[in-house]
């Protein structure tokens, strides 16, 4: 007996196409076009998801480094001097500490010294 794969190609073909929704022109229309978009989309934000990451503690070491500067300090003496004196705080809490909290970040900047 044949098997038909109507029901079953529908229904993938509606998920992809929910998935282009939002997208522009044809390929929110066309299940070709729609596919090539969802793969092509879904690499990318698997990709971004790290390089996010990285372009985090980019920001957060640019923030540090400035606010160390303003205290007289460098950003790698700063690291080296925690490291010493055993603070262990991740930059991201530094940056934090450094955007909103100036009073804070001068002390640690002064006992990693």
């Amino acid at each position: 007996m044949r098997v038909k794969r109507s029901v079953p190609a529908r229904n993938r073909h509606k998920k992809v196409l929910a998935q282009a929704k939002g997208m522009q022109h044809n390929r929110t229309r066309s299940f070709r076009l729609a596919k090539q978009a969802v793969t092509r989309a879904l690499e990318y934000s698997y990709r971004d998801r790290r390089n996010r990451k990285r372009d985090l503690r980019s920001l957060w070491i640019t923030r540090i480094n400035a606010a160390a500067r303003l205290e007289g300090t460098t950003y790698g003496k700063l690291i080296a001097g925690l490291k010493t004196a055993k603070i262990e705080l991740d930059r991201k809490v530094l940056a934090e500490l450094a955007v909103n909290e100036p009073k804070a970040f001068a002390a640690i900047v002064k006992s990693a010294k």
